[in-house]
C-alpha cells in the first residue's frame, strides 16, 4: 500500500495542471491569501475522501479474496485503464489543440478567495485521487505505520503547492520571477508531462492490480 500511495502522491504533486493554476492564483493581487484558500480546500478534499474510505472499511483492510478486496482491486484496475486511455488520447492531440489563455488570464486576475477554493476542486486530478482512494482501502489503522503512510500521502501530494505558497510568502520578489518562469515552462510542456505521468501511473496500477487479482 505504501509504495502505491507514494507513487500516486508523487504523480499528483507533479501534475502540471494544478501547478499552473496555482501559480496563476499566486500571481494575482493578494495572491498569498488566495493561494492559502486554494491549499486549504485542496487538503480538505483529500482528508474528506480518506475519511470516507476509512469509515466504509472501519479502519481495517478487507480480507484477501473477499468481495470488498476484489472490488477495490477492480476499481484500481479501472482507474489505471482510464489513465492509460486518457494519456493516449492526450498524446494523439499533442500540437493539435490551439492554446489561448488570454481570456482565462484576464478572468483569474479578478478571482476571490472563494473562487480560488473552487478552482482547487476543479483542478484536482480526480482520476489519480480515485486511485489513491482505492489504495486507502488497504489501510489498517491498528498500526501506526498506516497513519504515517496516509499523512505522507497527503503531504507529498500537496508538496508542490505548499512549497510555492511558502516561497511566495517569505521571498515574494524572487518567487514572482521564478514562478513566472515555471508557469511559462509548464504552459509549453504541460501536455507532454501530463501524458507521461498518466501513462506511467496507469500502467503501474494496471500491472499491479492484474497481478494481485490473479495471484
Amino acid at each position: 500500500m505504501v509504495l502505491d500511495l507514494m507513487l500516486i502522491a508523487l504523480a499528483i504533486a507533479l501534475d502540471p495542471l494544478p501547478i499552473t493554476g496555482f501559480v496563476l492564483v499566486l500571481s494575482t493581487d493578494k495572491g498569498i491569501w488566495k493561494g492559502l484558500a486554494f491549499i486549504l480546500t485542496w487538503l480538505a478534499s483529500f482528508v474528506a475522501i480518506i475519511a470516507a474510505v476509512l469509515l466504509m472499511t472501519g479502519g481495517e483492510p478487507p480480507p484477501p479474496r473477499s468481495a470488498p478486496s476484489t472490488a477495490a482491486l477492480a476499481g484500481k484496475l479501472a482507474v489505471g485503464v482510464g489513465l492509460v486511455l486518457y494519456a493516449e488520447r492526450r498524446r494523439r492531440n499533442l500540437g493539435k489543440e490551439p492554446k489561448s489563455s488570454g481570456g482565462f488570464m484576464s478572468r483569474i486576475e479578478r478571482i476571490s478567495p472563494w473562487t480560488a477554493a473552487g478552482l482547487a476542486l476543479l483542478l484536482q486530478p480526480w482520476g489519480m485521487i480515485a486511485a489513491g482512494a482505492s489504495t486507502v482501502v488497504s489501510a489498517d489503522l491498528g498500526h501506526a505505520a498506516s497513519y504515517a503512510a496516509l499523512m505522507g500521502y497527503v503531504l507529498l501530494a500537496s508538496s508542490s503547492l505548499l512549497t510555492m505558497e511558502l516561497y511566495a510568502t517569505f521571498a515574494p520578489r524572487t518567487a514572482h520571477v521564478r514562478l513566472g518562469k515555471l508557469r511559462a515552462w509548464m504552459e509549453r510542456h504541460q501536455d507532454k508531462a501530463l501524458v507521461s505521468l498518466c501513462l506511467f501511473l496507469g500502467l503501474w496500477l494496471v500491472g499491479k492490480s492484474i497481478y494481485q487479482l490473479t495471484a
